[in-house]
Formats: C-alpha cells, structure tokens, sequence
C-alpha cells in the first residue's frame, strides 16, 4: 500500500508540473497558432476527451494535407516538446461565438423581466445592446460602489462607451430604453484575461443571490480539468458542465471594429451526470452569467468563472467558454465582498429613500437653499423632479458641467452630536458617474478630498440615523478638491471653526444651526486632469438668536484678495473674510433674498457678538472684511 501511495503521489506531481509547464506555453505561444486562419483555439485538456493531458487544438476544418494547404494553413503537429516534457496534442473540429444573438426563450419569466432589487441571473445590457445575464453582484475596490458583473459585449460593446447606460431588462426582452435604466458602465476589458465588464448599479435595489442557485460568489476558483460546476444564465436558466480544457486561448470574432480577438480561459462541456433537458448547456442570452463550483449536491459560494461563449452555429459538440474570475478581477478591479469602511449594508439602496435631505424649517424659522437661476437650474443634475439631491441631514445642488456641488446644505444639533470614525470615500451610485468627480483627480498628489459639510456636523441624533449621515458625508457628491494649504491654511482653523464660534457664543437658540456652502466657480479657475479647481470657498450660517429672529452670516475662503480683487491663478495663501449677503450673491450667482435682512454685516440691529471698526461706529458697514482672528468676526 506504501508503495501505491508513493507512485499515485509521484504521478500527481509530474501532473501539477506538467499541467503549469503546459499552461506558461499556451500564454507564451498561445497567440502564435491563432494567427494559422484554421485554428480556433488552443487550450489544456485530455487526449481524444478522456486520455492523458495533452494539448488540444480546435480547428474549423479537418481534412488531409492537401485540403489544409488549399485553405492557407498547415497540419499541426502529433507532439509538441514543452520544458522538456513531450506533450501529444488532440485536433478536434470546433469554432466558437460570442453570444451577440439572442434565443428567445418560449416561456416568459422573471429572468427577461424588470426586477427591483437587482440580482444575478437575469437579463441585462448595454443600451443600445440586446440581451445578456447579470453574472454577480460585486464592489468596486476604490469607492466600494456596488456593481453588476457580466461581459463587454453584454455591457460595453462596438458602440459602447465608460459612462453609458446600462438597462435591465435588455433590450431585446423590454425596449423601454427610458424606463429601465439600472447603472451605468464602469470599466471594461476584451483580450486575453477575458471579456468582462462592471456596471455601477444607479436607481436599483440589488440582492447578491444568484438565482435558482442560491449562493452569493464570495471565492475564487482555481479551476481543474473535471471540475463540476453549475450557472444561472438568462436563457438557459440553471446548466450543469464539467471543465474539459483549461488555460484555452480562443479567438472570437466581435465585429466591426473590434475584429478577431484572442480571449484566455477555460472550456466547459455537459456535465454527462446532470445533462440538461434540451441537450444546451448554454445559448445565446448566457453572456455575463457567473459558473460556480458544484460539489457534486450543491452549488458552492465559489465562483469558478465568467462565461463568454459557446459553440458556432456549425459545431454538433456542446460546449461553454468561461474567463477565469482571477484575471478579471485584476482587470476589473473589484470585491467580492463589500469593504465595511467604504459602503453601507446590502441595504443601501432602499435606505436612500428615506433620506430626507436638508430642512428649510430646522430652526423654527424659514431659512431656505438658495435660489437658483434659470441657467443653474438647467446645469444642476436633477433628482427626480428636484435640483437637490437629498442625504441625511443635508442637501447637495451638483452642478453637472464641474461635476462637483455648487451648494451643500446641511442641518446641525449641536446638543445631539455622535463621535463616529471615519470612512472612505465613494461615489453616490444613484448619481451617473459621468457627474461625479472620483478617486483620480485626488490619487498621487496635493489635492485634499475636502468635505464641504463637515462629517462632525452631520453626525448627530439616534446612533443608527448619526451613523448614516456620517456615512453620507463621504460620498463625492459633498466632496471638492482643496489644495492641502486650505486645511492647513494658518488661519488657526478659523473656516472649520466658524460654525462651532455660533453655537458656543452667538447665543444660538436649542443650539441649532443651518449652514449653506460650496465653492464659487470662476471660468478661469485652474485646469487639473479635467477638472477646474475652485479658488475660493463660501459659507452662510443661519440660526435663531436670543431674540427669535432668523440671523445669519457670510464668509468666503479665498486665494484672491477680495478686498482689492486681484486675480490670480497662482495658489497664494488662503484669506478668510467675512462678506455681505448682497456680496455672496454677486459672487456666486446665488439668491440669498430669505436673508437679507438677517446678515449681521449689514444689519446692525441683528448683532449678538462683535468688535466694531471705525468704520461701523461711523456708520458706514463695509460689505467686505478680513477674518484674521476671531474677534473681527460679526456675529
């Protein structure tokens, strides 16, 4: 017995090392034999299906020499030397298709219908695609961002583009372009690691079991010749398969212009223990569906591959072709698993629609968002019928050309304050990404990811609400890019502590604030990868005085000299200054009607705290004034 398990050991080795000898030859020289016209494929698998390894070739014509040489191509040859190993190769009639046409299935089911929450194994596309399958629910690895999984030809395609829109259904099963809009496209491949893609999920629920299956991906496979496993795709539902070749370079053919592209992966052909009914393991309308490992009773939560493609229209054989799921989530870039410091629960979604954003009746007193003009309005990315975006305990107006807020505003209780840690940040996947500035304009260089409602400011009231809003305040959306001398400006913090000033010594009645704020953008603002850098920063801090009244003031951070208006494009240090309601307005194009009359800068009546100049005593209130410390604050 000794002996048995000595030689059964030996024999596994000089498999595992044949089987990595073979596969460093199909990725070395793999594209090689694919440029011979007649050969379809190359890939690791067994002599005549059930033999010893060997290399099998696929090849849409078998015929004797002369019949090869008429077509352009050449025999291939009975044995290959690879690393000193000599390796028999296997020639077997069989091109392959990408799944472009769509089968339409005889029986109408959820998996060609609309479906809110998302989930995997239903029908899902490109626009101005047709039909393919909702592989995985996955996250983005730099926002967190939750993300449909599936092909680039089921997602992105010859006429495709990042930032398009994604549908679900597809159109081939619901043409309501309009209505079923679910995401948008993220990021995408097409060549050797594979034929994937990630959609951003936008204005969807979503659930991460796949259907009829049951499991949520949350492995990876390092798949095996005679591994069993088992997918739910769009049009074939739930197939069985048995990998029968692996690290398989095939060339598809993708149209125009993409042409002829050589896909890495692995083969896949019926499982002969668990065939299907009508004798497909896959048809058109698969694309994108995820391949899990069967344990031989059960799917399991390991993803084993992507699958891609199938058999041509001419080929008697019935066989799948999947990517492997290691090589395109390098490509990709993305988790199985959601980050617990950069997204919320599975929920998240759903829990946007009870975000009731900022509250104009907060202090007990009416004090509004600002007024927009025609021209914001029309720039301001909408949120159903409003220019708003709601969150918890704030509001943000995104302005759709800079891809950052024009205006935030934002809630504070100063009495129901939570401390909470911090997260990462993210992009809003309600929101198209194509409105959004993300993680590449702040990666490698001096840029700060500067909040424009403090997180501390939102955190506040019921553990579970506070823990929400924190959590909001890190979404893009309430994120600008600051130069890292705003922070660390030498204004002793002044800008951070402006609101902290009010509810310690304004007198500020329950100790409640409202805030307003947001860059003011300037045409020749500086032009950093694609993005304007704003220059200058502003502020409105409304709250009710001792008296009952509604009382505000205005502060701009600015690199620009205000008080003599130099322009600069250079960064200078930061100025704070502390200007009239009229100069806000002027500045940032912005209605501020609601508080004219309660701007302590002009309205002497209204001051609770101040260090009168020369000036005022006069009578003659500037509209501008520089904040060196604060004393020369007016509150």
């Amino acid at each position: 017995m000794a002996g048995k398990s000595s030689k059964s050991s030996t024999k596994s080795t000089k498999n595992r090392k044949l089987k990595d000898a073979l596969r460093r030859f199909v990725r070395a020289r793999g594209e090689e034999y694919l440029r011979d016209p007649n050969v379809t494929s190359i890939g690791v698998g067994r002599k005549n299906g059930d033999g010893d390894i060997s290399l099998v070739f696929t090849v849409n014509v078998k015929g004797e020499t002369s019949v090869l040489e008429s077509l352009g191509t050449k025999e291939l040859p009975k044995e290959i030397e690879v690393e000193g190993f000599k390796v028999p190769t296997d020639v077997v009639r069989r091109s392959y298709e990408a799944s472009f046409k769509v089968i339409d299935a005889q029986a109408a089911d959820v998996r060609k219908s609309r479906v809110d929450p998302l989930f995997p194994g239903v029908s899902v596309s490109h626009e101005d695609g047709t039909a393919g399958t909702i592989g995985a629910i996955v996250f983005d690895e730099t926002t967190g961002a939750p993300c449909i999984l599936s092909n680039w030809h089921v997602l992105h395609g010859n006429p495709g583009s990042v930032g398009d829109k994604i549908v679900q259904p597809g159109p081939f099963d619901d043409n309501d372009i309009a209505g079923n809009g679910c995401g948008e496209l993220l990021r995408s491949h097409l060549g050797a690691a594979g034929d994937c893609a990630l959609a951003r999920i936008r204005d969807r629920g979503f659930e991460r079991k796949i259907l009829d299956l049951g499991v949520i991906p949350k492995r990876l496979a390092e798949v095996d010749l005679d591994d069993t496993v088992v997918k739910s795709g769009r049009t074939t539902r739930k197939t069985h398969g048995i990998v029968r070749r692996t690290d398989v370079m095939a060339k598809i053919n993708y149209g125009s212009p993409m042409g002829e592209v050589a896909i890495g992966g692995f083969e896949i052909g019926i499982d002969p223990n668990r065939p299907p009914s009508n004798g497909e393991v896959s048809m058109g309308g698969d694309s994108g569906a995820t391949w899990m490992i069967f344990d031989g009773k059960n799917p399991t939560d390991i993803l084993a591959g992507l699958h891609f493609a199938g058999e041509g229209p001419s080929n008697p054989d019935e066989h799948a072709l999947a990517c492997y799921p290691r090589s395109v989530q390098k490509k990709l870039r993305f988790l199985l698993e959601p980050p617990a410091d950069l997204v919320l629960d599975d929920d998240e979604v759903e829990t946007f629609g009870r975000r009731n954003g900022f509250d104009d009746r907060f202090l007990g007193v009416k004090a509004p968002m600002p007024e927009m003009s025609r021209s914001i309005k029309r720039d301001a990315v909408n949120f159903g019928r409003e220019q708003t975006i709601p969150y918890t305990h704030f509001s943000v107006c995104l302005s759709a050309k800079r891809r950052l807020a024009r205006f935030v505003a934002w809630n504070v209780d100063g009495a129901r304050r939570v401390t909470l840690g911090r997260h990462g940040f993210r992009l809003d996947s309600r929101v198209s990404a194509k409105f959004q500035h993300g993680e590449p304009l702040y990666e490698d260089n001096k840029l700060d990811r500067g909040h424009i409602a403090r997180r501390a400011d939102l955190a506040w009231g019921p553990v579970n609400e506070a823990k929400q809003a924190n959590r909001d305040s890190f979404y893009f959306t309430n994120i600008a890019p600051q130069h890292r001398r705003f922070n660390q400006s030498g204004r002793g913090g002044l800008w951070g502590k402006l609101e902290n000033l009010v509810l310690e010594q304004a007198e500020a009645q329950d100790i409640r604030i409202s805030v307003v704020g947001g860059p003011i953008f300037h045409n020749d603002d500086p032009e950093y990868r694609n993005a304007l850098l704003p220059r200058e920063f502003w502020k409105l801090i409304a709250y009710r005085a001792s008296d009952g009244k509604l009382t505000s003031a205005s502060f701009v951070l600015s690199q620009n000299n205000l008080l003599q208006d130099i322009e600069t494009l250079d960064f200078d240090p930061f100025r704070l200054f502390q200007v009239s309601v009229d100069e806000l307005s002027n500045r940032t194009k912005l209605g501020f009607s609601a508080y004219t009359g309660a701007d302590v800068l002009r309205n002497p009546e209204r001051i609770v705290r101040s260090v009168p100049l020369a000036a005022e005593i006069a009578g003659d209130r500037p509209t501008v004034r520089e904040v060196i410390d604060e004393a020369d604050i007016v509150l």
